[in-house]
């Protein structure tokens, strides 16, 4: 019998009951699969519950691979450091969810996407698996997990020289522009950390940064009049708004409006905001639903404070003319070659489907408003990011369509076709260790990329 030393990492902010379901349904899954499991059986909330799992492993003697269950979705320090002190193969196998229109209770693909980029650039080799353990053929992929398949890095490469006046005038808005950063990424957050410097030899956008309490202080201090003309803005397009908290509610709009004063005093095209935890623990409300009424005003608001996306949703709304989003991949289903894009909020209320009505919500982990809630309209799409992926700088691009579809998940998200295949994009986001976080904008914009990659003069990886 084959032994796995295995960590269950999660977060109490997710379905905590369901995701203590799907553990028990993984560990049965690994027994049926002819595979002893040596480690706690519970949820690993912290570094030191992490740190003393892996103890209790070690202890244990021989292994055949080290096995780190992404039941929800964490940040990447825990996994990084089970890796490094690892002394058996690496694999990652996060557990999907239904998709079933009520909120994201565990997010393990995203977890499993921030984690292969943080290995990535620690030079760190893995294996991954998402698959539910139920699902036929799990018993032969839990076992090949102690032999892990060497994905190779997709080839990115050089652009051909190429002349393009949508690239051209994008480059040249590019110039000179500001992104303003307000506070710092949260800790394990690898996918959002930027280098300044850089940014600005390739594009000429220059970066200013602000503090967090800043910005609450500001929003306290917001003239009421100018609150009510925000909220019967909103109240013109987004139904719901009488059945949130009010006090909450208030706060929302505060803080979008003193985002609008940064945003107006520094001559930022973009902002990179840390929206969590403090926004809710500290200020008390969410910012998606102000940062995404920033996005529908053109200026494009990235949460998590990353700045990278912040540009990449930029770069794509120069070439789109109109609103960009950046959003996270949350799901990918084989079976039927689809996948969701989501964020909890935060896209511009021009994306909603015309079929549907937009609607106030609250934030599902944390519980206040305001967040936009809609299904994205059918269409075809650009996705890109800025990347880091592998220590190495490129422009990473692909293309999709949003099919109309019920509500996967609470917040904004669509379902997604992509051109180049769920199982081709995985592989690529393993191989490249690619980032959680990707700007989207309708229309096919890949031809103007490829200048873009060829006037900064770095690789493009394309998905398709």
């Amino acid at each position: 019998m084959m032994r796995y030393g295995v960590a269950a990492l999660g977060r109490p902010t997710f379905d905590v009951p369901f995701a203590e379901q799907k553990l028990a349904d993984a560990f049965d899954a690994l027994e049926k699969a002819g595979v002893e499991a040596v480690g706690p059986r519970a949820l690993l909330y912290d570094a030191a519950a992490a740190r003393e799992a892996l103890g209790e492993i070690e202890k244990a003697g021989r292994i055949d691979a080290m096995l780190i269950l992404q039941v929800t979705f964490t940040d990447a320090t825990m996994t990084v450091d089970i890796a490094r002190r690892a002394t058996a193969p690496v694999s990652i196998w996060a557990l999907p969810e239904p998709r079933l229109g009520g909120r994201l209770r565990l997010n393990g693909f995203c977890g499993l996407n921030l984690a292969a980029h943080a290995l990535g650039k620690a030079g760190l080799a893995h294996g991954s698996l998402y698959a539910d353990p139920g699902a036929p053929g799990i018993a032969e992929d839990l076992r090949a997990l102690a032999r892990p398949r060497a994905v190779e890095p997709s080839k990115a490469a050089r652009a051909a020289p190429a002349r393009h006046d949508d690239a051209e005038r994008a480059l040249a808005a590019l110039r000179g522009a500001r992104i303003s950063v307000i506070g710092t990424h949260p800790d394990g957050f690898d996918t959002c950390a930027y280098d300044e410097g850089e940014l600005a030899a390739l594009s000429g956008v220059a970066v200013s940064t602000h503090g967090l309490d800043a910005l609450f202080d500001r929003a306290r201090s917001v003239d009421e009049a100018r609150v009510a003309t925000a909220r019967r803005r909103s109240a013109e397009r987004l139904a719901g708004l009488d059945d949130v908290d009010q006090q909450e509610l208030d706060r929302s709009f505060r803080l979008f409006c003193a985002l609008e004063d940064i945003q107006e005093e520094t001559g930022a095209q973009g902002l990179a905001v840390r929206c969590w935890p403090e926004t809710f623990t500290e200020y008390g409300c969410a910012a998606c639903g102000p940062m995404a009424m920033m996005n529908q005003k053109c200026v494009p608001s990235a949460c998590e404070a990353d700045v990278y996306g912040s540009f990449s949703a930029l770069l794509l709304q120069h070439l789109a003319r109109e609103p960009a989003w950046m959003a996270d991949l949350v799901d990918l289903d084989f079976s039927d070659d689809t996948g969701v894009f989501w964020h909890c909020g935060l896209a511009p209320l021009s994306m909603c489907d015309p079929e549907a009505t937009p609607e106030a919500t609250i934030h599902t982990n944390r519980r206040m408003p305001l967040l936009h809630q809609f299904p994205l309209k059918p269409g075809r799409f650009t996705f890109a990011r800025l990347s880091q992926s592998r220590n190495e700088t490129k422009l990473v691009v692909g293309a999709a369509r949003f099919v109309r579809s019920p509500m996967a998940f609470t917040g904004t998200s669509g379902v997604v076709k992509f051109d180049a295949g769920a199982g081709t994009l995985f592989n690529a986001i393993v191989a490249e260790g690619l980032e959680h976080h990707y700007a989207i904008a309708y229309g096919d914009h890949r031809p103007a990329l490829r200048a873009v990659a060829a006037a900064f003069d770095i690789p493009l990886l394309e998905l398709s």
